[in-house]
């Protein structure tokens, strides 16, 4: 079923209070990380900041997870614990945060470059966040999530970067992941149609090698089967009757 999430402009306010402590909590970690810091030490900074703004950690406990946001390197795709592991100068590094307010979840994420990267490594990031923006751009009342599938795919694949798969987008609201599954691939005019009311999270996640993935030991963090790098950017959007309002952007 793919239902609505948002019923009254109330839940939307909730939604957007939401969206912009994640907002202000991505500036903060992105103004704050540096090389010789742990990635356990952003995890407090996170955590920190979340509860300031009178908000909730998403991620911390949700089926098991400890920490409160992932804090994924290089060839890690998602969902990296938080530890005592140091970040580097030449790392990409790619930070997912959620937050909730009266029962509602935001979540977004972003990929940074720490001191001096590769060329290849910032593209990626560049061409990885502009992958997102074609992704909402198709995000439109009445329009299908394979138009937005198909938008990302389209323009990742042109450039030659691998389609993460097994990992999509998702709907989002009164819990962290609902339906519909938004993919970073597929057909246009495929799959559920956009309505007002619903609220989704698009995240493509492009690889510089191939699509395959490995999850770790931990049972959380996914890396490329390849080994080369990955990056991750992600916006809450909800559809409206006067258009989509990204919720989480800084």
């Amino acid at each position: 079923m793919t239902g609505i999430t948002i019923k009254s402009t109330k839940e939307l306010e909730y939604m957007s209070q939401a969206g912009n402590v994640v907002a202000q909590t991505k500036t903060k970690l992105a103004e704050q990380i540096q090389p010789g810091m742990t990635t356990l030490e952003l995890d407090k900074i996170a955590e920190l900041n979340i509860n300031k703004l009178g908000a909730t950690p998403s991620f911390k406990g949700y089926l098991g997870f400890p920490s409160t946001i992932c804090v994924s390197i290089n060839e890690q795709i998602v969902h990296g614990i938080p530890s005592d592991r140091v970040i580097k100068s030449g790392d990409i590094v790619s930070i997912d945060v959620g937050a909730i307010v009266n029962g509602f979840h935001s979540d977004s994420a972003f990929t940074v470059g720490i001191g001096e990267i590769s060329s290849k490594a910032q593209i990626l990031i560049e061409s990885t966040k502009e992958a997102l923006k074609h992704g909402i751009e198709q995000a439109q009342e009445g329009a299908r999530i394979g138009d937005i599938s198909a938008a990302i795919q389209n323009f990742a694949e042109n450039l030659g970067y691998g389609v993460v798969r097994q990992y999509v987008g998702h709907g989002i609201g009164r819990a962290l992941h609902e339906d519909p599954q938004v993919p970073n691939y597929g057909l246009p005019g495929r799959g559920p149609v956009l309505k007002a009311g619903m609220a989704i999270a698009i995240e493509p996640m492009l690889n510089i090698g191939g699509v395959g993935t490995i999850q770790l030991d931990d049972g959380w963090t996914v890396v490329t089967a390849d080994g080369t790098l990955s990056a991750h950017f992600e916006d809450t959007i909800a559809i409206t009757h006067d258009g989509t309002v990204v919720l989480t952007e800084n």
